[in-house]
């Protein structure tokens, strides 16, 4: 793999070598070539050091899939400053808390794609800027602490929050190395090339989005087309007539299944679409073979985490499988299975060129799961098989991935028990048909009438809304400790007839 020590280098790459070949596509702006978006990001760059943003500094982006967002991550690599991508879509307390933890010397806004980045923008007193032909806004927080910055590639490039189960921000610290790797391997084991058109839907302020379409396509100089929002049938369009390659979460695939039905078509006919993945939640096998009967292609498999940049075992192209494994170990990396029983599951701990630095001032948080060897720990259970191939089993932690978003219980359940109805909630996930449904257990005041509609509109501005429970289950009785504290392993056994039966968002 070609060795750069920058991720801007990768751009300035392709610039030179392609400079008129199309790098993105976006709604707003058309068709940018290799050289005007490395423009853009050298404007935006300009504009940045002006406001002081130096080396060792943050860089905020509060975005949705854009120019904006693109420039901004290529901006902040050439002035030596940590990109903190931030999806737009959270609530203000949840970017204030991130933002109160980075520090960031600029906020850079998409507003031009994002409505909730201008909700954003406008509170935080930004003004605009421009981002080579789109328009976003700029606020600027003097007297920010830079970092040291290296001068290799083991220089941290973006700060990723992954909020905590505690809802403290945890910043995951990815280097300039983590993300060249994490691209250049997606698009090899992918078999990419700059011939291919990506559809990039998956968002860029989260890993994956990051890692496997922005830059995987970088890496290679393939086509981008950024999009903010998923809406099944303009996607549907996309794939049948210029898309080649759809990463994806399994609720997009169950969308654009809805909307074939909708429309009286069995399956999608495409022209140049030759490979669908599904990352970002879990993958039952009726499930994948549901997927694959609609494209008609084989559905490939992966796993990964935002501490691992994205990318640790993946199927390929050539050895497609009939059961759900995430498939072998990408290059370079080393597995250990611990503790394993006699089924042979156990934690996966893994160690290579993709694991963070660390959690961004948080040091006991990093020693808890990142040894000095370089291992670790996921708190995900899995086995080997024969062959090498890697089995997901569970998940150690409770973490619930709804919509390849990552939501953990604690966060939910301490914002709804700010409600004054509320006793005690506990939030679990359920499998769902190509999803996780997040199952929210309340404990109400006792005759006090408390209905759903009152703790949704609870939530509404404390947190996004792909954090909002989507199935309630409202009971004077949960089962209990003697401290009184609900024991969370039982929910799904009590209210078994329940979460069978199901119930509406």
């Amino acid at each position: 793999m070609t060795s750069f020590s920058r991720i801007h280098h990768l751009l300035e790459h392709q610039a030179a070598h392609a400079p008129d070949a199309i790098a993105l596509t976006t709604a707003q702006s058309g068709d940018i070539t290799f050289t005007g978006w490395l423009q853009a990001a050298q404007d935006l760059a300009d504009q940045l050091r002006k406001t002081g943003v130096g080396p060792g500094h943050r860089v905020m982006l509060v975005a949705e899939n854009s120019l904006t967002a693109a420039a901004g991550l290529i901006a902040a690599s050439l002035l030596d400053a940590w990109s903190v991508p931030v999806n737009a879509r959270l609530s203000a307390p949840e970017i204030n808390r991130i933002r109160d933890h980075a520090r960031p010397a600029a906020t850079l806004f998409t507003t031009a794609v994002s409505g909730a980045a201008r909700d954003h923008a406008h509170a935080a007193g930004a003004r605009i800027v421009k981002a080579g032909p789109e328009q976003a806004m700029l606020a600027v927080q003097p007297d920010t602490i830079a970092e040291t910055v290296s001068d290799d590639a083991s220089q941290v490039a973006t700060l990723l929050y992954t909020t905590g189960t505690t809802g403290d921000p945890k910043g995951v610290m990815l280097t300039h190395a983590n993300l060249i790797y994490g691209g250049q391997t997606s698009a090899s084991h992918r078999e990419i090339t700059s011939a291919d058109y990506i559809y990039a839907v998956l968002p860029l302020t989260h890993i994956f989005g990051l890692s496997s379409a922005f830059m995987a396509g970088l890496a290679v100089g393939a086509h981008l087309e950024l999009v903010p929002r998923f809406d099944a049938g303009i996607t549907f369009a996309a794939l049948q007539s210029r898309v080649s390659i759809f990463p994806a979460v399994p609720q997009m695939h169950a969308l654009l299944m809805a909307h074939a039905s909708q429309c009286g078509l069995q399956n999608l006919k495409a022209e140049r679409l030759r490979y669908i993945s599904s990352g970002g939640a879990p993958l039952d096998l009726a499930w994948k073979q549901k997927v694959e009967a609609f494209f008609g292609l084989p559905l490939f498999n992966g796993y990964g985490m935002t501490e691992a940049t994205a990318g640790i075992a993946a199927t390929r192209p050539g050895a497609t499988r009939a059961d759900t494994s995430v498939g072998k170990m990408l290059t370079d990396q080393e597995i250990r299975i611990e503790q394993a029983g006699q089924d042979g599951i156990g934690e996966i701990i893994i160690r290579g060129p993709n694991i963070m630095t660390g959690y961004y001032h948080d040091q006991t948080a990093t020693h808890q799961v990142l040894d000095d060897d370089g291992w670790l720990q996921t708190g995900d259970l899995g086995y080997l098989d024969e062959q090498g191939n890697l089995h997901i089993t569970g998940r150690a932690k409770e973490l619930i991935i709804r919509s390849g978003f990552n939501v953990y219980p604690l966060e939910v359940e301490a914002a709804l028990n700010q409600h004054p109805q509320v006793v005690q909630a506990a939030v679990i996930g359920h499998s769902a048909e190509g999803n996780e449904d997040i199952v929210a257990f309340i404990q109400p005041l006792t005759g006090n009438g408390l209905v759903p509609d009152h703790l949704k509109d609870h939530l509404k501005d404390r947190l996004a809304a792909y954090k909002h429970p989507t199935r309630w289950i409202i009971s004077d009785q949960l089962p209990a400790a003697p401290s009184g504290k609900i024991l969370k392993a039982r929910l799904a056994t009590v209210f078994a007839d329940e979460l069978a039966a199901g119930s509406e968002e």
